[in-house]
């Protein structure tokens, strides 16, 4: 492998710290923002920094404007769909590689299909079954679209792929079922897809905004993206202090998990071959 000169890797290191420096800088101005009143935004909306650091736009948003209840449904709905999506996409692409039955040459060309066919096409369906089954204005409907992505069964699919089969042979061999193989071998073989499987969908379903806001009717079942943009309203105004301290919040767990899991991603990401 050929080594850059030390000129090229200060340029290098100097490129990426100013992409780095403004990539951040829309945070942190939402940060410093988050403390600042409502008064301070109408007379300077463009100053960086607060006249003096107030928390009252986060203990208004829990006190006044219940975004506790609206956090707790969506930790409920992004855990549930980290499970799914872990287990079932995790189920999807054991069989997909590992397994021979008739008609798999048929089922991943129509996971590929689904994920290149646009979220809104499927908007309106999605909505007529959750009706017909009842479950309109509770947190299982805002759950079932995200509880398997296509794009997640693709991914441990992928990962599949890369398990040695003689390994399932022996296990096949010493009298192992397929599920003692399922959560014995493969599974602890795959921990960065599913570290990437589970950041995707808890993006995937804590950032969603659109469907939520029309299956939850009611307050009790909004999640938070849904339940920022009704508390930062009031009297046909946005209170700009309490929609920047909302976005810290949302976003303070996103940073979290990735921390906890940015090793096995980056890993998944280049062993599967996304970009």
């Amino acid at each position: 492998m050929k080594t850059l000169s030390p000129t090229r890797q200060a340029l290098n290191y100097t490129a990426l710290i100013v992409i780095t420096v403004f990539m951040l800088l829309p945070f942190v101005w939402v940060f410093f923002g988050s403390f600042k009143t409502q008064s301070e935004f109408l007379g300077n909306p463009g100053a960086w920094f607060p006249e003096s650091f107030q928390i009252d736009n986060y203990i208004q948003l829990f006190a006044d404007r219940g975004f506790g209840t609206y956090m707790a449904n969506s930790f409920i709905v992004s855990g549930v769909a980290i499970v799914g999506n872990v287990l079932f996409s995790a189920m999807a692409g054991y069989a997909l590689a590992k397994l021979r039955f008739r008609g798999r040459g048929v089922v991943f060309p129509l996971v590929i299909v689904s994920m290149i066919v646009p979220y809104v096409a499927l908007f309106v369906p999605q909505f007529v079954i959750v009706v017909q089954m009842g479950l309109v204005n509770s947190l299982i409907a805002i759950v079932l679209p995200v509880l398997v992505l296509p794009l997640c069964v693709f991914i441990m699919r992928q990962f599949a792929h890369g398990v040695p089969f003689e390994l399932m042979e022996a296990a096949r061999l010493d009298g192992a079922s397929e599920a003692r193989i399922f959560f014995r071998v493969f599974l602890p073989l795959t921990g960065p897809g599913l570290a990437t499987v589970a950041i995707l969908s808890f993006l995937t379903s804590w950032n969603n905004f659109l469907w939520p806001l029309v299956v939850a009717q009611s307050q009790s079942t909004y999640t938070a993206p849904v339940g920022l943009s009704v508390a930062s309203q009031a009297s046909n105004t946005v209170s700009f202090g309490l929609l920047l301290a909302g976005a810290m919040i949302v976003l303070l767990p996103i940073l979290i998990l990735f921390l906890f899991l940015q090793k096995y991603f980056i890993q998944g990401v280049a062993a599967t071959g996304l970009k």
